[in-house]
């Protein structure tokens, strides 16, 4: 019976692991402000990626009405240009991270962000406007004329289904400590009934190596239909590509860690077998 019991709570300690553990990496890293800015902050400094964004954040300006026509011919050149050295300018980094976080708050729908920011789209949007507001600033100081950046310049990075799933993981990510906490005791329940605690080690063991292989595929699995998903914005698509790479790789350093400790574990069971049959024969 109490083999029966361990064997049982391992396997229900693996099942709640199999859910936790990914819920747990993007509740960090994508439902929460600070991991999704630390995690797509290097996507900015990709120079085929910092082209495309400056141009679509110069094509977020409006001259329109705005400028004197004889100012407008100094200020198109100037716009024109504008787009080779955005990612140059002192205040790059800073408007990037504050796109980041503008456009988290749009898509998860934060707590503490004013009613503009959260919930007014129906897809899932980067608001570029901090680098819009970047580059009106450089043209109204070089040409000498008062240009006022928007309040958001909204590019479409996905579609209302995937804004759907996003509001379902931000509402069930954080439920990973839980179930962490749940994994955690079934295990510490196995190795306190079980009769030969080896076993739970090396079971544990070989279903974290398991897990780190069903992970791994799903990983693939995912990023390879995010990639797959076309919206016609260069920007977009680019972004999407770029963000799954990197959410792939964050990911996959915790796959590789569940690997090893899967390792660690096997071999300390096995251990425990050889160095008890030998006490026994002692």
């Amino acid at each position: 019976m109490r083999s029966f019991v361990s064997a049982l709570a391992v396997v229900i300690g693996l099942l709640l692991s199999a859910v936790a553990v990914p819920a747990i990496w993007v509740d960090r890293n994508i439902v929460q402000e600070d991991g999704f800015v630390a995690l797509a902050a290097p996507l900015g400094k990709d120079p085929a990626f910092q082209q495309r964004l400056a141009a679509a954040a110069v094509g977020g300006i409006d001259t329109g009405g705005a400028i004197p026509e004889p100012v407008a011919g100094i200020v198109r050149p100037l716009l024109e240009s504008a787009a080779a050295s955005l990612s140059g300018l002192p205040g790059y980094p800073a408007a990037w991270e504050e796109t980041l976080r503008k456009s988290h708050r749009l898509n998860f729908g934060a707590a503490d962000s004013a009613p503009s920011e959260t919930g007014s789209a129906s897809t899932i949007t980067l608001d570029v406007a901090p680098l819009v507001g970047l580059v009106t600033s450089q043209i109204s100081e070089r040409a000498g004329v008062a240009m006022d950046a928007p309040g958001q310049t909204l590019l479409t990075v996905g579609q209302p289904n995937q804004r759907q799933q996003i509001e379902q993981v931000a509402a069930y990510a954080p439920l990973g400590s839980s179930l962490a906490v749940g994994a955690g005791i079934a295990f510490l329940l196995a190795f306190v009934a079980a009769r030969r605690r080896w076993t739970v080690f090396a079971g544990a063991g070989v279903g974290a190596l398991g897990l780190a292989g069903l992970w791994s595929l799903g990983s693939r699995f995912a990023s390879d239909t995010a990639a797959g998903t076309a919206s016609g914005n260069e920007v977009a698509d680019l972004f999407v590509q770029e963000f799954v790479a990197a959410s792939t790789r964050g990911f996959g350093s915790w796959i590789t860690t569940a690997a090893i400790t899967g390792a660690v574990l096997v071999a300390g069971g096995l251990a425990g077998r050889l160095l008890g049959g030998r006490a026994r024969k002692g």
